[in-house]
């Protein structure tokens, strides 16, 4: 390394290193988008292939000595500005770690991910888990495999929850979804006796295309950018980006379940409304990137429960879906429909559960997850284990394969250690939810004319421009003044339910 040459030089080079290997993962993810959207049944095999080229291509750039040099290089230079320091700290922690993956798992895990998702599709087409099985078994290796070369103190599942929620580890867990066990039943058991509300209005049946238009409605409202984003249809919601400019959603639509595509829109759009807010300056760096999957979960678990699935959305929006649906909703009122689409019934489907059994969900994965990495479980065990989870919490139990283990696209893409960021991120939102309405004391009163840019606003200012540069509990504490407070939520989620079910 040149040390005569000024930190802007070598900042400059780095750059040049670490946005183009963005440009080639971001051209991965358009193959990857365009797999689950797009893409003939019979491209897997080759498409599987490219991916895995792009992914090793990527991860020699950032794996090499020169920018390894560069890095150790410019972590001690003291002629960068604060925002430069705090992208070559965090891509140094990125190459360490990345150091330890030889290219050669890196391309095997690409394609294993093409193969597991091809299998995981043919198996809920058919409804056979066993199609969908050896695949998993094969992916479960790898991210076995995956922890081994990360490292890890403790449990081997640490080394992959700290890919997607720094400093998470399976102690903090474990306290999160102690509370989930004991505080959560007691409003569950509270709602449960008394008379349950009616969603039956939910299951008349909505066309497509109408359902469709009103979505585009809502995530244009939310101020979700469409010249710089789509929503298109999947098998499994999700949110791609590509760059700030550049953020793509899916949903899926039931003609007889109309909530099956509502609150899929507007949760992959409160993601998509996090990545369209990222500094545009900062394409590549980690500056431009989301803080963690919590943080990133809590964006859209804010927009769809505490935004979506509140009172105030629903004073502007209501009249308008009864235009959109006449007939369906004559003989329903707001306050029916809010009640309707809040009711609290333990369910098969995650995506689609209530606020208070959503977390059990979580739980149930997060106790399968760890016990695969361990070896504890196989992926041949998966059924009846999972059956046996559901019964144990929840009471019931799936009919078949594809309402159970197959309602998730996740394991096929190696994402293990993701599911608990879903219940993390419930828990930050309703603390920055609680903070932006103390902030803006005229916040709820705007939202019920549509207005929603003083909350997108808060939420740019707050959490989207920052990137990287804190972790999820670092900036909780920063917007909120305290960490991750699971009586925030217990809170939030006791005062809501007892005016929808009028109990204590």
């Amino acid at each position: 390394m040149n040390i005569r040459k000024s930190g802007k030089e070598l900042y400059d080079q780095y750059k040049e290193v670490t946005q183009k290997a963005a440009d080639i993962n971001n051209a991965a993810a358009v193959l990857g988008w365009d797999q689950e959207v797009y893409m003939p049944e019979k491209g897997f095999e080759i498409r599987g292939s490219q991916l895995a080229t792009l992914a090793s291509l990527s991860h020699e750039m950032l794996t090499s000595e020169f920018y390894g040099n560069l890095l150790q290089e410019l972590a001690t230079r003291d002629d960068l500005d604060e925002q430069q320091k705090a992208n070559v700290r965090l891509s140094l922690e990125d190459y360490s770690k990345d150091k330890k993956l030889p290219a050669s798992f890196v391309e095997a895990l690409a394609q294993q991910t093409s193969a597991s998702y091809n299998a995981w599709l043919q198996s809920r087409k058919e409804n056979k888990y066993s199609i969908y099985a050896p695949e998993l078994e094969k992916m479960i290796g790898l991210q076995k495999q995956q922890a081994d070369l990360f490292g890890y103190e403790g449990h081997p599942y640490n080394a992959l929850l700290d890919e997607y929620e720094k400093g998470a580890n399976v102690a903090l867990l474990d306290a999160v979804f102690y509370n989930v066990r004991n505080e959560l039943p007691k409003l569950l058991d509270k709602i449960e006796k008394v008379t349950q509300v009616n969603d039956s209005f939910f299951a008349r049946h909505y066309p497509k295309q109408q359902q469709w238009n009103f979505s585009m409605d809502v995530l244009k409202q939310m101020g979700y950018d469409f010249e710089a984003g789509r929503q298109d249809i999947s098998e499994h919601p999700f949110t791609t980006s590509f760059a700030p400019t550049d953020v793509r959603v899916t949903t899926r639509v039931n003609e007889n379940d109309y909530a099956s595509l509502l609150w899929s829109s507007i949760h992959e759009g409160g993601h998509a409304l996090y990545e369209q807010g990222l500094p545009v300056e900062q394409y590549g760096l980690p500056l431009g990137a989301a803080a963690s999957l919590g943080v990133h979960e809590s964006q859209s678990r804010l927009w769809e429960n505490c935004v979506g699935r509140g009172q105030h959305f629903w004073k502007y929006f209501y009249p308008l879906l009864q235009r959109y649906f006449p007939q369906q909703l004559q003989d329903i009122t707001v306050v029916d429909f809010y009640r309707g689409m809040n009711k609290v019934q333990p369910s098969l489907i995650r995506t689609e559960a209530d606020e208070v059994t959503y977390h059990f969900h979580v739980l149930i994965r997060y106790e399968v997850e760890k016990s695969l990495i361990k070896g504890e479980l196989h992926a041949e065990d998966l059924p009846e284990v999972w059956n046996g989870l559901y019964k144990k919490y929840l009471g019931i139990s799936a009919p078949d394969d594809k309402q159970g283990v197959l309602q998730d696209v996740h394991w096929s893409h190696g994402m293990f250690g993701y599911f608990p960021t879903y219940s993390l991120g419930s828990f930050y939102a309703a603390q920055y939810y609680q903070k932006a309405v103390a902030d803006m004391p005229g916040l709820e009163t705007s939202m019920e004319q549509g207005d929603y840019t003083g909350l997108l606003q808060w939420l740019r200012t707050n959490i989207h421009q920052y990137g990287r540069r804190y972790t999820s509990e670092e900036l909780c504490q920063r917007v909120t003044g305290r960490g991750l407070d699971f009586t925030v939520f217990m809170n939030y989620i006791n005062e809501k339910y007892k005016g929808i079910y009028a109990i204590d």
